[in-house]
């Protein structure tokens, strides 16, 4: 079976399927589970199917993402009171990451014009800071995901390993004390998983609307996380097991 054969036939299968593992791959196209892996790695590049743990899934299995205009409207109130809060985490010279969250964005219209670097997929993040000279920011670039503004994909995932932040300030679909912290869009999953891996601290920027949810897609543990900022109608019981978990909560 020639390259470009076994590309087309791992592609069929993955749309048939929706998932398929490594292993059933590399048994249908009788090569190695690594030959299979470099296949996948690419196939993923040309924008054809999505990397899973141990797999591929097909592309349309994906969650699609609710558009920024109206996460800017849903629980507006509580996340600009947690943004508020998180502002005051951030100290002159940090260098900081902020995702393409609305809450994030919040955040960068609310931070004083000091000494900071912040690395962001977001458009709206890096416009609205654009403004404060003393700010540098510091953008990933990828594929624009049109309904978040933001950048995604394998680009922005390896600019984000090029650098190490003192925080990252993280929004996310889900907190569940078993599943952890999870999206609800793999591809916005896999840069969030970068970013937690580039930063000394992990502050989740989370409303109570978060609180229990069990989103597609895991991101990390809840060990993760340095701290939690959230509104006053957090589960009780949850913010009570996050604080056993040495994870400092902070209500608003």
């Amino acid at each position: 079976m020639l390259v470009a054969e076994r590309y087309e036939k791992i592609v069929q299968l993955v749309n048939d399927r929706g998932s398929i593992r490594v292993t059933e791959l590399s048994e249908l196209c009788q090569v190695t589970e690594e030959t299979i892996r470099r296949d996948l790695d690419r196939l993923e590049e040309a924008g054809k199917l999505l990397r899973s743990h141990g797999g591929a899934i097909r592309i349309r299995d994906q969650q699609p993402e609710v558009p920024y205009f109206e996460r800017e409207v849903t629980n507006a109130d509580e996340k600009k009171r947690i943004a508020r809060e998180a502002v005051k985490l951030i100290e002159p010279g940090d260098r900081i990451v902020l995702d393409a969250s609305s809450t994030a964005w919040y955040m960068a219209s609310l931070v004083p014009d000091i000494p900071l670097t912040v690395l962001t997929n977001s458009i709206k993040v890096a416009m609205e800071l654009s403004g404060k000279e003393k700010i540098e920011v510091i953008s990933t670039g990828g594929i624009l995901a049109q309904r978040s503004l933001s950048f995604v994909g394998p680009l922005a995932e390896r600019a984000l390993e090029a650098y190490h932040v003192d925080k990252v300030f993280l929004s996310c679909k889900g907190i569940h004390l078993e599943w952890g912290i999870s999206e609800s869009n793999e591809l916005q999953a896999r840069v969030k998983q970068k970013m937690t891996g580039s930063a000394d601290k992990l502050i989740l920027l989370a409303d109570s609307s978060k609180f229990g949810v069990k989103a597609f897609t895991h991101v990390a543990d809840l060990h993760a996380a340095s701290a939690v900022i959230t509104d006053k109608l957090a589960d009780r019981e949850t913010v009570e097991q996050l604080k056993r978990l040495s994870i400092a909560v902070t209500t608003v």
